[in-house]
């Protein structure tokens, strides 16, 4: 598999990204393709099973997203900042991506080591495209190998169709008009023009209905990781929306839900039951909520509700990445910026030869050591629980007493040395009026809830570290993970959204919110007419760190402007310019600002905190955001051509030419310049 990857990388570096936008260099040197080693790719791709291991990349890589080992990073908390949900929260960098509006421009991303910035936006540029390159090595050398039949020669373009598709869906949404890319070609390429948003899109329609017909249903291949034919509905469905095509998206979730074979999980337990690391300090109740979260539940075969998943398992394989989930997504609490009142560290990390140490206070086994690249949004912890405007109590997705949800208050003084010792945290806060035992220093990135049945991953280096000098042992960091792509219940949540834009006043779109609700055992139900912000919140309840929060609130923002259907506020946005609006005002912008401005921390002034370097972030975020900025090293490599900067940024020009449709793209990508 190594070096069929390495083969794969000599295809797509050295004749597109070594000579396209997609480089972080424009010199003529770098723009030289160079071989990795001398062999023959027709030869290399001219076997199925050739064919296979190219495609074995494609869903390795799609996998990359969320699993990436970057320490302190993961790649998708990018795309949870760029929402409502989420703010980046690493305090102790001064570069910290929180004052957006000012920070992000077209020279701000420029390498890998925006990653120690607290955003991916250049990996998800790059890294995309790479993606795209390995998809589109299988379309091209699909037709080249000898002995394949029709079936099975359609089966691997439509897989490669969907793993191009689902690339370019998150391109046209984070980016808006880039290249369109579609053959690995044979020299140097600078003369690319960027592809209107449209046109991409209706390339992508045509080639998931294609994939639709010719890849296979799960319960008719052997292997599981694969494309299927139900992930290829599940993106042909949200292309229809984005297209406006909302009765064609529909009969797509109705295929889904009645006909394919999926039924969600329900009941009061599922698959194996994980007690999690230290059941003696945070005690997990069995209930489906959790066990259908466990990595080791999800692909098993009696799950009926997963559609795709991403296997990501054992530790001594080539594909295993480590999900840091439990570094990354959980609070920084083990230092002395939590203190109690009597001028106590309120929670010790102890190793469990410490003559100290008490299973019942292992915060470090039974949580993780967290450091809080990014943090929740109050909504997200709060307001978004209520349903028909009362805090339902008894969701499981968002209920301590089961032990899905942790909050701040749930952890206890574990210090013997404080008088305050066993007793829960309760932060003191004079503005709120709240005489609280501890005082926390940077509430930013030490307090705050935590969604446990999601994030929480069994880590068996570390847990089998009992004495380690450095003290890392027991769920630290995260490990073991196979991961959901799609569900059957978010195939509820886009057929809720395809009628709403059909007719807002279907009684039947709270059935397809209200069956998700139940089987979270929540007590509020939707009543009445829905609005499109129920069913994102809805979304944002059911998926939290599954969908791509980001894109899909860009989406949404065009279903919006184009059906003229209002949000919850009674707003409706014009096609013409949702987009191509500036300002941090809070009128306004698209639907994708509207819920960053009413809900999360953007927006709102300065947060005094004390804490070492960012001592007072600045949260801010711009309508000009709504699409992130062309990197101008992509745009100073294709120096040959022209590409389009987005409205607001630095070198936008309305008159940049740009391709109106698909095929003129394709038919442009043989001409070099040359």
């Amino acid at each position: 598999m190594r070096h069929l990857a390495k083969k794969i990388q000599y295809i797509s570096f050295t004749l597109l990204m070594g000579g396209t936008i997609i480089v972080s260099s424009c010199s003529k040197d770098f723009l030289t393709p160079k071989p990795l080693s001398f062999y023959d790719p027709d030869a290399a791709f001219s076997t199925e099973e050739g064919l296979f291991s190219a495609l074995a990349i494609c869903d390795r890589h799609l996998k990359s997203y969320w699993a990436t080992d970057h320490n302190e990073m993961l790649t998708l908390g990018t795309e949870y900042i760029f929402s409502e949900l989420m703010v980046a929260s690493a305090t102790d960098k001064r570069n910290m991506l929180a004052d957006v509006a000012n920070m992000l421009t077209p020279t701000s991303e420029t390498s890998y080591q925006n990653i120690e910035r607290t955003n991916s936006i250049w990996y998800l540029w790059e890294e995309t495209y790479k993606g795209i390159m390995y998809a589109n090595t299988v379309i091209k050398y699909a037709d080249l190998v000898e002995g394949l039949d029709e079936e099975a020669r359609n089966a691997y373009i439509g897989r490669a169709y969907f793993h191009r598709a689902f690339r370019y869906m998150a391109l046209v949404f984070q980016f808006g008009d880039v290249p369109l890319v579609t053959t690995i070609i044979e020299a140097p390429k600078q003369t690319y023009q960027s592809t209107k948003r449209e046109a991409i899109l209706q390339m992508l329609q045509k080639d998931l209905e294609f994939a639709v017909e010719w890849v296979p249903d799960q319960k008719d291949m052997n292997l599981i990781g694969m494309v299927n034919k139900g992930a290829c509905r599940m993106l042909l469905t949200k292309c229809y929306l984005a297209l406006g095509e909302y009765e064609k998206a529909k009969e797509q979730t109705d295929i889904l839900i009645d006909q394919s074979g999926y039924a969600l999980i329900s009941g009061d337990g599922f698959g194996s039951f994980n007690e999690g690391p230290e059941p003696e300090t945070w005690k997990i109740t069995r209930n489906v909520i959790w066990d259908m979260h466990r990595a080791e539940n999800k692909l098993i075969a009696a799950n009926s509700e997963v559609i795709m998943g991403m296997p990501n398992r054992g530790s001594d394989t080539e594909a295993f990445t480590k999900m840091l989930t439990m570094r990354i997504l959980y609070p920084f609490v083990f230092d002395n910026r939590i203190q109690t009142k009597d001028g106590k560290q309120a929670l010790l990390n102890l190793r469990r030869n410490h003559a100290d140490y008490n299973p019942q206070y292992d915060y470090m086994r039974a949580f993780g050591r967290g450091i809080a690249t990014f943090r929740p949004t109050r909504f997200h912890m709060t307001n978004l629980w209520q349903v028909n405007g009362v805090m339902d109590e008894t969701d499981l997705r968002h209920n301590s007493e089961v032990g899905n949800w942790i909050r701040m208050e749930d952890y206890r003084v574990n210090n013997k040395a404080s008088s305050l010792f066993g007793e829960p945290l309760v932060l003191h806060d004079e503005k709120r009026n709240i005489e609280g035992n501890v005082e926390c220093s940077d509430t930013v990135r030490r307090w705050f809830d935590v969604p446990h049945y999601k994030l929480f991953l069994d880590d068996p280096v570390n847990e089998a570290n009992i004495t380690g000098s450095d003290g890392l042992r027991g769920a630290t960091n995260g490990g073991n993970a196979d991961w959901y792509l799609y569900r059957l219940a978010e195939a509820y949540l886009l057929r809720a959204e395809a009628k709403y834009y059909i007719n807002p006043g279907d009684p039947t779109i709270k059935d397809d919110l209200n069956i998700i609700r139940q089987r979270a055992k929540a007590t509020q139900l939707y009543e009445g007419a829905v609005t499109i912000g129920d069913i994102m919140n809805e979304r944002a309840r059911e998926l939290y760190w599954e969908e791509w929060r980001n894109v899909e609130l860009k989406r949404v923002s065009l279903c919006l402007a184009r059906s003229g259907k209002p949000d919850e506020w009674g707003n409706t946005y014009n096609l013409d310019n949702f987009d191509k609006q500036s300002g941090r005002d809070a009128q306004g912008g698209s639907y994708w600002y509207q819920r960053i401005v009413h809900y999360s921390l953007y927006n709102k002034g300065p947060i005094k905190i004390d804490a070492t370097g960012n001592s007072e972030p600045n949260f801010t975020m711009d309508k000009k955001n709504m699409y992130w900025p062309i990197p101008y090293a992509a745009i100073s490599a294709n120096n040959k051509g022209q590409l389009a900067q987005n409205f607001g940024y630095d070198g936008y020009d309305p008159a940049t030419p740009k391709w109106e449709t698909w095929e003129e793209a394709v038919a442009d990508e043989d001409n070099t310049g040359d």
